[in-house]
């Protein structure tokens, strides 16, 4: 079998090691590059075109945002995303980014090849706990992504940025809010803002929003 060219991307050093260190054990990942923060994996993604990256939810400047980008892309690159939170909002946001996994850090070592492994293979990597409120958050729902795409090429897309904020808005932050989780300034974010309800064409926070939920 090939062996799976895989990125880490996380802010704390020691966990970069541990897993990299997992994988080059198991013999079937060879981790090509690590990365601390959203932008600098963003840029290895797309120098180095991994089979698989490995993204912190928290890490400086938003994993979220790291996946929409990598999986916008670079689609023949599976995302997962590694994390502490065992909310359930952060798992929907992942997945509406584009990630195959959610995989909470507090895994053993020892099984992250397996469940990276089954990944690779098709199969979705997620906690055993959040399957369920999963199940019931989009049984019977279309895609939302797909909802709010242009079926004409040459009409405005919502960056990756965009689409970030637009989850968080959809989570009643406020800007100032918002601000804090992505480290931006309160003015870029109602620019992004500005952004997305043009490229809707709807006329305030809340239809974007009801757009989103479908």
């Amino acid at each position: 079998m090939e062996t799976v060219r895989v990125l880490v991307a996380d802010d704390h050093a020691p966990t970069r090691e541990d897993i990299a260190t997992a994988l080059r054990q198991d013999g079937g990942f060879d981790v090509i590059a690590t990365a601390e923060d959203a932008p600098g994996a963003v840029d290895a993604a797309l120098r180095e075109q991994p089979h698989l990256a490995l993204l912190d939810v928290n890490m400086p400047g938003s994993g979220l945002a790291a996946a929409w980008e990598i999986t916008a892309r670079l689609p023949g690159t599976r995302v997962v995303m590694l994390t502490i939170s065992r909310d359930d909002g952060h798992l929907f946001a992942a997945l509406r980014a584009g990630a195959a996994g959610y995989l909470l850090k507090d895994t053993e070592t020892e099984r992250l090849p397996d469940a990276l492994r089954d990944v690779m293979a098709g199969e979705a990597a997620l906690p055993v706990t959040l399957v369920t409120r999963l199940v019931e958050e989009f049984r019977d729902r279309a895609p939302r992504r797909r909802t709010l795409m242009s079926s004409r090429e040459d009409e405005p897309r919502l960056t990756s940025r965009e689409w970030e904020v637009l989850e968080l808005m959809r989570r009643k932050m406020t800007t100032a809010q918002i601000a804090r989780t992505l480290v931006v300034s309160p003015a870029t974010v109602r620019s992004h803002v500005a952004a997305i309800l043009r490229k809707l064409r709807v006329a305030d926070r809340d239809a974007a929003v009801k757009m989103m939920d479908g």
